[in-house]
């Protein structure tokens, strides 16, 4: 097999599924595009010999049984959704090496001593309904049915009859979590700029940083621009500005792994000739460590009410999301480094940023992750891009991983 070739003809065509006139790809959960995307990768795995089925809510599986140890299973894969306009390689790369990584081995050493199982699964970006990891949660048993039962998309389409649609349906509870998995290895592009900066191949994932994400309301007085003296004045704006420039500051201080980031800021009426009255802004901060996570999430909580305090405003905090650091397996982080030594690539040990399907599934089963280059860093966007070279060699190392596991007894 001619490795690099194959691999650029599989994101090709996968790619082409749901490509967006407007830039990169489209491919929401449960739309025809996702669908369609699932069909292409069951084709693949059925040209490779690998039985094939769907679960309840449509994660795909492709499996080979292993000769000596068929009831211990080694897993590897990813998601094929996309957010809205986003690029050709965040998930849908780790489902194409996959099954590419098994296709390799299968053709090399013929079968393996334990199962090896390819995963595609459903949803893990969140974009078109507000959920996220619906595809992991429910391979792990931690999805609720009650927190999608009411939702639905921009347009109006509710989950339920979407997924329904495609054929698809709530899982079924009573069914036992499986306890055949052994280990669960994803690969991933970087999503940042650390390898490229560092000119290194491999990045060999050993925790994913866990994440608090706050919405803040505060509350003064809008009044006029030109009237209003600056002494009287309850400015919500001003309250903000004083908050995020402490804690970027105090992150700064603090470094690296903590990242903090005030994304999105509206202020009320937003017009050039008012003294801002309201002001909502959000807060996402990450860390590998919980404590670290928690002093810095808390130092945030109480320097929001200070400055309230401090400037006559009212102050509302709404801690949405806190999700825990996650650790990555230590046994399978070193089969990961086994293998980027013995093919003889650059790699370093780092954490990841981002979240993806690992952090759900690690908690039930040894998890580990392997990251390759992401040029300037860029993703989620039409201009992200991994030089197929680097690609190549991922989808090597993976398949020199899933060989320590899966083969050797």
């Amino acid at each position: 097999m001619d490795l690099k070739k194959v691999l650029e003809e599989n994101i090709n065509a996968l790619s082409s599924i749901g490509s967006d006139p407007a830039g990169g790809m489209t491919r929401l959960l449960y739309s025809d595009s996702w669908l369609e995307g699932q069909k292409y990768v069951q084709k693949q795995l059925e040209d490779e010999g690998l039985n094939t089925h769907y679960d309840e809510v449509g994660n795909l599986f492709g499996r080979v049984e292993g000769s000596k140890h068929p009831e211990e299973t080694i897993m590897t894969g990813s998601h094929i959704d996309t957010v809205v306009n986003g690029g050709t390689l965040d998930g849908q790369f780790g489902v194409i090496s996959s099954y590419l990584a098994v296709r390799y081995l299968l053709e090399t050493y013929g079968k393996p001593l334990r199962s090896l199982e390819v995963i595609s699964m459903a949803e893990e970006e969140g974009s078109r309904f507000p959920t996220a990891f619906w595809g992991s949660k429910n391979f792990v048993q931690v999805a609720e049915r009650g927190d999608v039962e009411e939702i639905e998309d921009s347009t109006g389409a509710k989950f339920v009859d979407e997924m329904h649609r495609q054929g698809f349906d709530f899982r079924d509870v009573n069914k036992p979590l499986r306890d055949d998995i052994r280990s669960f290895v994803e690969i991933h592009i970087e999503q940042g700029s650390v390898l490229e900066k560092e000119n290194l191949q491999i990045g060999v994932v050993n925790s994913i940083a866990g994440q608090r994400r706050y919405t803040v309301t505060l509350k003064g007085e809008a009044n006029h621009a030109g009237t209003t003296p600056m002494n009287y004045r309850k400015d919500a704006v001003y309250g903000f500005s004083k908050i995020s420039s402490k804690m970027i500051d105090r992150a700064n201080e603090i470094g690296n792994p903590l990242v903090a980031t005030f994304g999105k800021v509206e202020p009320v009426p937003n017009t050039v000739n008012v003294v801002p009255g309201e002001v909502t802004f959000t807060l996402d901060c990450r860390h590998t460590d919980s404590e670290a996570l928690k002093a810095f999430a808390t130092e945030f909580e109480e320097e929001v009410n200070n400055v309230a305090t401090e400037l006559g405003l009212e102050a509302d905090i709404d801690l949405w999301m806190d999700e825990a650091p996650t650790p990555m397996d230590e046994t399978v982080v070193s089969k990961i480094k086994d293998a980027a030594e013995k093919e003889e690539v650059s790699y370093k040990v780092m954490h990841s940023g981002a979240g993806h399907d690992s952090q759900v599934i690690a908690p039930f089963y040894p998890t580990a992750m392997l990251f390759v280059p992401s040029v300037n860093g860029v993703s989620h966007s039409p201009a992200e891009y991994t030089e197929l070279e680097d690609l190549t060699v991922g989808v090597q190392v993976l398949a020199s991983a899933l060989y320590e596991l899966a083969y050797k007894d």
